[in-house]
C-alpha cells in the first residue's frame, strides 16, 4: 500500500494481519477496514487482528456491524481470547479472492 509523502513520493507501508484503530477517528473506520481487507485479501493475509480496545464497547459494536455487511470479504469474526486480546480485539478470516478470469 502507497501513500504520499511532503515530497509527493509514495511510501510503501507492509499490510500485517493486525491493524489497531485507537490512532483513528469513528467516522474512518469504516472506509479504513474496507481498504485494508482489501489489501490483506489482495496479499493473500486471511486471518487478521482488529484491535478496537475494551471502553464503551461502541468502537467495537461498530466494527462487527460493518463485518455482518461484508459476507462476500468476511467468512468469520469473533473475540480474541486470552492470548489474542480479549474482548479489545476481533479476529476475522477473511475470504480468498476470486481469481481474475
Amino acid at each position: 500500500m502507497a501513500c504520499q509523502n511532503n515530497k509527493d513520493e509514495p511510501v510503501d507501508y507492509r499490510i500485517t494481519p493486525e491493524i489497531d484503530l485507537h490512532t483513528f477517528r469513528p467516522g474512518e473506520v469504516s472506509s479504513l477496514l474496507r481498504e485494508y481487507f482489501l489489501e490483506c485479501r489482495k496479499q493473500e493475509i486471511l486471518q487478521v487482528r482488529v484491535i478496537h480496545g475494551k471502553g464503551t464497547g461502541s468502537l467495537r459494536e461498530g466494527v462487527h456491524r460493518l463485518l455482518d455487511q461484508m459476507p462476500e470479504e468476511v467468512i468469520t469474526y469473533r473475540l480474541g481470547d486470552q492470548d489474542t486480546g480479549g474482548w479489545g480485539a476481533t479476529l476475522v478470516t477473511l475470504r480468498r479472492m476470486n481469481p481474475v478470469q
